[in-house]
């Protein structure tokens, strides 16, 4: 007979004894069993999405272990034990040995299992008060803090890979264009310093929204509180939220908007991606020249030898498509709930899991792409011809006291007569504040310094509230890669 490998995967005790049988014990379970088939239906894959929220769902549940014991539901030595397994679960999910079971349904039930079979009545004891309704919001907010944290330092890395791009090119000639045509004397770096600004905007846009998700949800239960004189204050302040969400109905209420709020912010960084790859590809193709792409950020042919394809950025132009999809998902399941929870509210949880991943490899993506484009200066002279400069032209009729509407015709009827000029001498002209001359990468940089103030002393608050109560840091969201 084949022996089973030692120890792979942590199920509990009996649980584990019955998941042969697709009977693992539930939270919920009464005197019957549920329909296969409804239960394979409603279940879904929430179970596998739930593994994420693992670190999170310990640390709530740490929290609400030491109120509870505040309140004398739990003895101090069994609060004291439950930390210690909830540390241990953590360090299996670090190993990738915790699995939760279909039949386990969530996170929740397979915690609780596990604290169960080690601490016997400490595991039981542990839900009271709370709903896995409150449980899973807290998990969320835990993991979407902890990730926005993270997403803010890469979004100010952009930031100043952007920055110092506009201010190695801040007067190197760009035509820049209206309707995709020529239109006016520009330079790469207004080019690069609008998106540079727009991206800095997008940042304390974000920040809204890090901000209403900076609410502890613990204690409103199922929607409607408990008639227990629980400290909800206390269990915010443990877990490192600025403060409590009030209302327990509203507080149900919010899931799902909260989440779709940090979408809605992230959305505005995925649209600037998507327009700047788009610039990117029409400037790096041969009949432009503008930039050349660095060969890493390209990909080949199977038929035609000679091809290199921005495959990366079109695909950040198209995902930013299926990222705004993942909100109007969202939007759709909430526009008609009644108040309290409603099972319909599981299904938000994968777009927004799906958005979080998406827009932290597209800042990804577009930081490694910007920090290694190659601009060709001499293309991007030649794009010179003497149309571009008609406004400039009429301008100096103005000065010399025509009418702008007389000069406008004038240079409009004589275009043929046009000059070709310098463009590197036309630029510096521009000196007016927003114009090439005038950039405000100085304001931009200091901008971005203080955006990553702001997340470092949030996320060193934030830590130091995880370490106090667990007794150790814990990663509650995995961390992007840094720097270009």
């Amino acid at each position: 007979m084949r022996r089973r490998p030692r120890f792979i995967h942590y199920r509990a005790g009996r649980a584990a004894r019955k998941a042969e049988d697709g009977k693992v014990s539930k939270l919920w379970h009464k005197n019957y069993d549920l329909d296969r088939d409804v239960e394979e239906y409603t279940v879904g894959d929430d179970y596998v999405l739930d593994a994420r929220l693992t670190p999170a769902d310990c640390v709530g549940s740490a929290a609400h272990a030491a109120m509870l014991a505040s309140i004398g539901i739990l003895q101090k030595d069994e609060a004291s034990a439950l930390k210690s397994a909830l540390n241990e679960i953590i360090e299996l999910y670090g190993d990738g040995r915790f699995a939760i079971e279909r039949s386990q349904e969530d996170v929740h039930t397979a915690v609780e299992n596990f604290l169960t079979e080690r601490l016997g009545d400490a595991g039981k004891k542990l839900h009271t008060c709370r709903s896995r309704n409150d449980q899973v919001i807290v998990d969320i907010r835990l993991y979407t803090k902890a990730w926005l944290l993270d997403f803010f330092a890469n979004a100010v890395g952009l930031a100043r890979t952007l920055n110092g791009f506009a201010a190695e090119h801040r007067l190197t000639p760009m035509v820049g264009r209206t309707h995709m045509q020529k239109a006016m004397p520009s330079t790469v770096g207004l080019w690069a310093g609008a998106y540079l600004e727009s991206l800095l905007d997008d940042i304390e846009l974000l920040k809204s929204a890090y901000v209403l998700n900076d609410m502890c949800p613990l204690g409103s239960a199922a929607s409607y509180g408990v008639p227990l004189d629980i400290d909800r204050g206390m269990t915010a302040a443990l877990l490192g939220f600025a403060r409590v969400h009030r209302n327990v109905i509203y507080t149900n209420n919010s899931r799902g908007k909260t989440e779709l709020a940090v979408m809605h912010a992230l959305e505005q960084f995925m649209l600037d991606y998507s327009r700047l790859a788009q610039d990117m590809i029409l400037f790096s193709m041969p009949e432009f020249g503008y930039f050349t792409l660095p060969d890493e950020m390209t990909s080949g042919s199977s038929i035609m030898p000679q091809k290199k394809n921005p495959c990366g950025l079109e695909l950040v132009r198209a995902k930013t498509a299926t990222f705004c999809g993942y909100g109007l998902q969202v939007a759709g399941i909430l526009k008609a709930l009644p108040s309290g929870y409603n099972r319909d509210l599981q299904e938000t949880k994968r777009p927004f899991f799906a958005a979080l991943d998406l827009a932290g490899l597209s800042t990804r993506i577009m930081e490694l792409t910007v920090g290694r484009v190659k601009v060709n200066e001499e293309r991007l002279l030649a794009a010179f011809t003497p149309e571009v400069y008609a406004t400039d032209r009429a301008l100096e009729l103005v000065v010399s006291g025509m009418p702008f509407r007389d000069a406008y015709r004038e240079v409009g009827l004589n275009l043929d007569k046009l000059a070709a000029l310098d463009p590197r001498e036309v630029v510096k002209k521009r000196r007016h504040i927003g114009t090439a001359g005038d950039l405000g990468l100085d304001e931009a940089a200091a901008r971005a310094d203080a955006a990553d103030r702001w997340a470092s002393g949030e996320a060193e608050r934030f830590d130091a509230a995880i370490s106090g109560l667990m007794g150790r840091s814990i990663e509650l969201a995995p961390k992007a890669p840094r720097g270009a």
